[in-house]
């Protein structure tokens, strides 16, 4: 098969503009190296956005350890004005710093965060060793899936002015089409700019800077950020809460939407099966450019337990309520 040059940088501009034009249904959409760090369902949701140790310019993070930034604010989302405190570990001497990150999964052919602990200084690095860790197992039952090949290995992360130089192992760019190489660049991307000091990240492969990656030839011209994959993009991405929280109410929802006319919905269903709320929100910006979005709602459950969190819109055709996405949570009474 001959190799076609594919720009990441395609704009979902003329896509949502088809969508909502002719209403059609827009689709629904980790561990540390020891692999001892996985999500379990029931985790208290953060008042904010986790926190670390900001980094300057020209800091390493590999195997020996570095700075990064904090986790939390992006280009994509707003910024939290009560950030989680990191919980300190072990006995005597300095205590290591646990970081609250996330790490971005697949959900159907799109990128959804998943949290993870990570233990400072060398917080994106671990991050990322978590992503390529893939799923946890109550993750995967509930459908999120992973476009990294598995056995891909970290080399290296370098943060310098606001840029992460991520090094993985050949292996990596190995097999699939042009959807699974865009998502697994996505994947990490995303992981990484998670940390305010990372704007974009540059991508190299056995220590070779990428300018064409995989057997379809996506075309990386300079690092990449959120923006250069709305293609996997959610049209609602919820970051905060993450699958697996514990939420009381009110509870606080925080992301980023490309709808039509920035509005849409976000409902929570108790472990009944019953509406607890269901709310209409507006982002910053919408039908063709990503805007951000930060709610606090009340909401009403009959009984504790395992619920729901959807996101969707209504067809400006008829009314039909159409799902962008899922978050299972734990909804508290």
């Amino acid at each position: 098969m001959s190799r076609q040059p594919w720009s990441v940088a395609r704009s979902r501009r003329h896509r949502h503009a088809v969508l909502f034009t002719t209403a059609l249904a827009l689709p629904a959409l980790a561990l540390t190296a020891c692999g001892t760090d996985s999500a379990a369902p029931g985790t208290p949701a953060g008042t904010g956005r986790p926190s670390g140790s900001p980094a300057g310019p020209g800091t390493s993070e590999g195997t020996s350890g570095g700075t990064s930034g904090a986790p939390g604010t992006s280009a994509s989302a707003p910024r939290a004005t009560t950030p989680s405190a990191p919980r300190t570990s072990g006995s005597g001497g300095t205590a290591a710093k646990t970081v609250r990150t996330a790490v971005y999964f697949l959900h159907g052919e799109y990128v959804s965060p998943a949290p993870r602990s990570v233990t400072a200084p060398a917080t994106a690095t671990a991050a990322v060793r978590a992503l390529l860790a893939g799923p946890s197992g109550y993750e995967a039952r509930h459908g999120r899936t992973t476009a990294v090949p598995s056995g891909t290995r970290l080399r290296s992360l370098v943060i310098r002015d606001h840029v992460a130089t991520v090094d993985l192992s050949g292996r990596y760019d190995d097999g699939g089409g042009s959807l699974s190489m865009s998502a697994r660049l996505a994947q990490v991307v995303f992981t990484v700019t998670r940390f305010p000091t990372v704007h974009k990240v540059a991508f190299e492969i056995d220590g070779k800077p990428v300018r064409a990656f995989g057997g379809e030839g996506i075309v990386l011209n300079g690092p990449v950020g959120r923006a250069d994959f709305e293609n996997v993009s959610p049209a609602v991405l919820v970051e905060s809460p993450l699958i697996g929280d514990a939420v009381r109410t009110p509870v606080r929802v925080w992301g980023s939407a490309n709808t039509f006319e920035a509005v849409f919905r976000l409902k929570v269903t108790d472990a009944g099966g019953r509406t607890a709320a269901d709310v209409q929100v507006r982002a910053t910006s919408g039908t063709g450019t990503r805007g951000t979005f930060d709610v606090t709602f009340p909401y009403k459950a009959t009984r504790t337990g395992p619920g729901l969190l959807k996101a969707y819109f209504l067809s400006p055709k008829d009314g039909r309520p159409v799902t962008v996405d899922t978050v299972p949570l734990t909804v508290n009474r």
